[in-house]
């Protein structure tokens, strides 16, 4: 359920990098993704290339053991001000959306004009925020669609108090160059 979810350490961590087996210190603050998490270790993605921590190391992920041993996110407490902040909490998935690639174009998919709607509202038992996303690809058949998308997801799983996300491959209307905005035109070379 975490992987693919982008992380911020919590504290330095010891890791081993892949495929070299060297140990390494990730620090504090360094920005990560879970892409496996299998047998109790956890791979990660870093601008340091691939590493593996362990499960011991695994608060330092923000992971917490759950009631039914396994382990998941720990997320700050959902409070009347958190449901409130709705529209605030909107803001910062647009901006975790910029984060956000087609593999094959160096813009990303909110310049690109592939977000199509972004609505976050609180869940009807009040126990976090929901965003619900638009997206649609520059072509019908491009194959990256569910990788683009679980990659949104798992970002906007980031923002503390949204707690459930859902990014919707839509077709309607049709996506075409003048979607992009003008830093990706100019970022594409078609201005």
């Amino acid at each position: 359920m975490h992987e693919n979810t982008e992380i911020t350490l919590k504290r330095d961590v010891a890791a081993i990098q892949i495929p070299s087996g060297t140990s390494i210190t990730l620090p504090q603050g360094t920005v990560v993704v879970i892409t496996q998490s299998l047998g109790g270790s956890y791979t990660v993605a870093s601008r340091e290339g691939l590493s593996r921590i362990g499960e011991a190391d695994a608060d330092a992920l923000g992971l917490e053991k759950a009631d039914d041993g396994s382990m998941r996110l720990k997320r700050e407490p959902v409070t009347p001000e958190l449901l409130a902040d709705a529209s605030g909490r909107e803001k910062l998935v647009w901006e975790k959306l910029k984060t956000c690639f087609d593999p094959e174009i160096p813009v990303n998919i909110v310049d690109l004009g592939l977000i199509y709607d972004c609505v976050v509202s609180p869940l009807a038992d009040e126990s976090g925020l929901k965003a619900e996303v638009k997206m649609t690809l520059t072509a019908p058949g491009c194959g990256m669609g569910p990788s683009i998308a679980a990659d949104a997801e798992g970002k906007i799983l980031s923002i503390p108090g949204i707690t459930e996300a859902n990014v919707a491959l839509v077709w309607d209307p049709p996506w075409n160059q003048s979607m992009i905005s003008d830093a990706g035109k100019m970022k594409l070379g078609i201005m």
